[in-house]
């Protein structure tokens, strides 16, 4: 199977998101995506920028040639 930005983006990466109670919005970051954390000011904008985050993430490490983790969680 090819492993390319499309089959990434199928799998199923654990999402945790962390609501900013001092200033409002949302953080979101996937912990098996080191480094791939977004934020947004309302929870559908910051689910939004999940997975614009996690496209790019994906893009920029599938060009780097490195290696990417499947997820852990099923």
């Amino acid at each position: 199977m090819l492993k390319d930005l499309n089959y990434y983006m199928s799998l199923n990466y654990e999402l945790k998101l962390i609501e900013d109670d001092e200033e409002g919005g949302f953080t979101a970051y996937y912990p098996d995506l080191p480094g791939c954390i977004t934020c947004g000011e309302t929870l559908e904008r910051t689910l939004e920028n999940a997975e614009d985050a996690k496209r790019v993430w994906l893009m920029a490490t599938l060009e780097d040639g490195m290696e990417i983790k499947e997820p852990a969680v099923a």
